[in-house]
Parts: structure tokens; C-alpha cells; sequence
């Protein structure tokens, strides 16, 4: 996810991308446990966009005070 998509989302939207980012990592995770995973560079763009949406959220919440 580029940083302009996360710039257009909403604030419910981050909430819900966040959410899915978060479920499809813990799928990764358990994949990992139970097979062998091809690319496992997901596990940090997965990680990273998770960050780069919670980090927007905050600096919108900051911007309200």
C-alpha cells in the first residue's frame, strides 16, 4: 500500500484495513507453522503497511487536539 492510498482512505477505513492486515498476518503466521511459506516477504509489507496505517491514524488524531 503507497502512502498516497492511505492519504485517501477514511478514518473508518484505516480501521478496517488495519483489521484485515492483522488477520491475513495471522493467517501467515499460522501457515507457518503448518507448511512452508514461498515468499516470505509478505510477512513485512504486511507489517509496514500495517504501521504505515496506524501511523496516519494517530497523526490524524493528534491534528483534531
Amino acid at each position: 500500500m503507497k502512502p498516497r492510498d492511505v492519504n485517501k482512505l477514511g478514518t473508518d477505513e484505516l480501521d478496517i484495513e488495519v483489521l484485515q492486515l492483522r488477520r491475513k498476518l495471522f493467517e501467515l503466521e499460522s501457515q507457518r507453522v503448518t507448511e512452508r511459506i514461498q515468499d516470505t516477504s509478505q510477512f513485512g509489507h504486511i507489517k509496514k503497511d500495517i504501521a504505515r496505517l496506524l501511523t496516519e491514524k494517530r497523526t490524524r488524531e493528534g491534528a483534531k487536539s
